[in-house]
C-alpha cells in the first residue's frame, strides 16, 4: 500500500505551488462527478488577476496575470494539465524590464511550466510516467528526497519527470527535477526479497531492501560543487490488512546512507510507520530516529533546497554543498492525512488535505515544512495555507509562508481569488533577497 497510494498522496500535495512562489493553484482541477460510462474529462479556466512583487527594500512590481488551463482527464491511464501564468508588467521594474517578466522565461526550463501536470499509466501498469510541477515530492523511501519542491525559487519554474517500472521483484523509481536540464537526478530500486525467494507473493513489498542515489550535478545558476548521496533501506510490514476499499499496514523500517567518496560522511536511521486508506481516508504516518555524520543527513534534497543551493540557513552565507552541518541525533515524524466526506475517489478534492513533517535535533535546531487545505460549504469556499520553517532555534533561520483563498459563487462557474505570502529570490551574487508577493483576481470554469 506504501506504494500504491504514494502517487495519489503527491498529486494531490503537487497542486498548492511551493511555497515562495506567487501563485498556488486551485486544489481541485476537475469535478469528481462525472456521468455514467464517460471515459473523458476535460476543464477549462481562465484567471486574471492583479499580482505585486515587493521586496524587503520597499521596491515593488505590478503586473496584471492571466493564466489559462487546460485539464484532460482520460481515465486511470492518461491525465493533462496544461497551463501557465503570464505576467504584463503595469509598473516598476528594473531598467530597461520589458513587457512581459523576464524572470519567468528567460531559461528553457522556464518553457516546462506549461505542462503542469502529465501521466502515462498508473502504479498498477509495468511502466508509468509522471511530468510536471514537483511539490512534496519523496522519492520511496524518503531517505534522500522527502518534501521536495523543484520550485522553490520563483525564478524558476521547471518541469519535472517521474519514470516507474516494474519487474519480477524489482521495482524502480527514477526522478528528475528538469526534462529540459537534468539538473537534480535520483533513482531508488527495491527488491522483493518475498518474491525473489518464493515466487509472487499475494501482497508484494512485504519484505524489501531498497537502494537509492540522488546526484546534483554543476549548474550555471548556482554553486559549482556536485553533490552525491546513497542510501540502502530495508523495511518490513508486520501487520497487513486488506479489502476492495480499504486497507492498512504497520512497517518498520532501517537504513544506512553516506556521500560517496567522502570519508566519515554518514547516517543512519531507524523507525515504523503506518498506512490507512478507506473510502473517506488516505492515512501515512511515520516516525523515524536518526544519526548524522561528516555533513550528511536524511532528507537532504527536502523543501528548501531549491534556495539552500544558493545560500543554507544559517549565519555562514555558503550554499549547501559548502557549508557544516552538525554531526548528532535527530528524531523525525511525518502525517500526510486526507480526507473526505462523500468519497475520495481519483480525483484530487478533499474537504481536507493535511501535510506535516518536523524534524528536531540533538544540538537545538529543529526543521519543519507543512501545508493545510480545507473545504467547506459545499465546497464553495476553498483555503489553503502552507509553511516552510529551516533552522528554528539557531541564528540566521528561515521562514516562509502562503495562503490562497477562493470563493466560488454562481453556481460555482466563478470564484473570486487571493492570494499572498513571503518569498527569498536569488540575487547575480548568488545571496537571496526577501520579499513578499500578494494577488487578487477573478476566474471562470465548467468544474461545475
Amino acid at each position: 500500500m506504501h506504494v500504491a497510494r504514494k502517487w495519489a498522496l503527491w498529486l494531490w500535495l503537487l497542486l498548492p505551488a511551493s511555497v515562495g512562489a506567487e501563485t498556488l493553484p486551485d486544489a481541485s482541477p476537475l469535478e469528481e462527478e462525472r456521468p455514467p460510462r464517460r471515459e473523458w474529462a476535460y476543464l477549462l479556466r481562465l484567471e486574471a488577476m492583479a499580482l505585486t512583487l515587493r521586496s524587503k527594500t520597499g521596491e515593488d512590481e505590478g503586473f496584471m496575470q492571466m493564466e489559462p488551463t487546460v485539464v484532460v482527464d482520460g481515465g486511470a491511464t492518461l491525465g493533462l494539465n496544461l497551463g501557465a501564468p503570464v505576467r504584463w508588467r503595469l509598473w516598476n521594474g528594473d531598467k530597461g524590464a520589458g513587457l512581459l517578466r523576464k524572470e519567468d522565461w528567460d531559461t528553457l526550463s522556464d518553457w516546462g511550466q506549461w505542462v503542469r501536470f502529465l501521466r502515462l499509466g498508473n502504479e498498477a501498469t509495468p511502466v508509468a510516467l509522471w511530468a510536471g510541477a514537483m511539490d512534496s515530492y519523496s522519492l520511496l523511501s524518503g531517505h534522500l528526497v522527502r518534501h521536495y519542491s523543484n520550485r522553490g525559487n520563483p525564478d524558476q519554474h521547471p518541469a519535472g519527470g517521474v519514470l516507474t517500472a516494474t519487474a519480477g521483484p524489482f521495482y524502480l523509481e527514477g526522478f528528475t527535477s528538469d526534462v529540459l536540464g537534468l539538473r537534480l537526478m535520483g533513482a531508488e530500486v527495491a527488491l522483493d526479497l518475498q518474491h525473489l525467494l518464493s515466487g509472487r507473493p499475494s501482497r508484494p513489498g512485504r519484505y524489501a531492501l531498497a537502494l537509492s542515489a540522488v546526484h546534483d550535478g554543476r549548474r550555471t545558476d548556482g554553486p559549482s560543487r556536485t553533490v552525491t548521496l546513497a542510501h540502502l533501506d530495508g523495511t518490513a510490514v508486520l501487520v497487513a490488512r486488506r479489502d476492495k476499499a480499504s486497507g492498512f499496514e504497520a512497517q518498520i523500517f532501517a537504513g544506512w546512507g553516506g556521500r560517496p567518496g567522502e570519508g566519515g560522511a554518514w547516517g543512519v536511521v531507524a523507525g515504523a510507520g503506518v498506512d490507512a486508506v478507506s473510502p473517506t481516508l488516505d492515512l501515512r504516518a511515520r516516525l523515524e530516529v536518526r544519526r548524522q555524520h561528516g555533513g550528511f543527513r536524511q532528507g537532504y534534497f527536502g523543501p528548501d533546497y531549491e534556495l539552500a543551493r544558493f545560500q543554507a540557513a544559517g549565519t555562514s552565507g555558503l550554499p549547501l554543498a559548502e557549508s557544516t552541518f552538525p554531526q548528532g541525533s535527530s528524531a523525525f515524524g511525518e502525517l500526510l492525512l486526507g480526507w473526505d466526506a462523500v468519497h475520495l475517489g481519483e480525483v484530487v478534492q478533499r474537504h481536507l488535505l493535511l501535510m506535516l513533517g518536523v524534524e528536531a535535533f540533538s544540538w537545538g535546531r529543529v526543521d519543519a515544512n507543512g501545508r493545510l487545505g480545507v473545504q467547506l460549504f459545499q465546497r464553495d469556499l476553498e483555503v489553503a495555507l502552507q509553511a516552510v520553517a529551516v533552522g528554528v532555534g539557531q541564528p540566521g533561520a528561515r521562514y516562509l509562508t502562503a495562503g490562497e483563498v477562493r470563493w466560488r459563487f454562481l453556481r460555482g462557474r466563478l470564484y473570486a481569488v487571493a492570494q499572498g505570502g513571503t518569498r527569498l529570490s536569488p540575487t547575480e551574487e548568488g545571496t537571496l533577497r526577501p520579499g513578499s508577493f500578494a494577488s487578487v483576481g477573478m476566474g471562470a470554469d465548467n468544474a461545475r
